[in-house]
């Protein structure tokens, strides 16, 4: 059993797509361990995009990132790192097939719904950052 972090960004929120996508993590079988909305400060999204934080479109991401709330989610069930990311698609939506996430929902390589962890010591990471003590369940 793992868990893993998903970000509902900006556009998903903005977009009233979280329901929707919800939906269909549940359909899979996930579990809720934990859900919450939350603005992202300068210092929580450099220490999550700290691999690029130094490169110039960061303060693009930043920006787009910081624009609305997220809403951050611990998703847990069998293998739901690699499955998540199934069904979300590529990172780039324009290149997701219909029927994924992003393929359905994203526009592009940075408006792409939700950001989900890559792997287990990422998830760890991830988890802890965006969620305090007492608050997975």
């Amino acid at each position: 059993m793992e868990t893993s972090l998903i970000l509902f960004k900006p556009d998903a929120v903005e977009n009233k797509n979280v329901g929707s996508v919800l939906a269909r993590f549940e359909a899979e079988g996930f579990n809720i361990r934990g859900i919450k909305m939350m603005q992202l400060d300068d210092a929580i999204l450099t220490e999550h995009y700290a691999h690029v934080a130094d490169k110039p479109f960061f303060p693009e991401i930043a920006a787009f990132m910081s624009k609305s709330p997220v809403i951050a989610l611990a998703l847990s069930g069998d293998n739901v790192i690699d499955r998540v990311r199934d069904l979300l698609g590529p990172t780039n939506s324009k290149e997701a097939p219909e029927g994924t996430i992003r393929g359905d929902f994203g526009t592009d390589m940075m408006i792409n719904v939700c950001h989900a962890s890559d792997g287990p010591e990422t998830a760890a990471a991830e988890l802890e950052r965006f969620f305090n003590d007492g608050e997975l369940f």
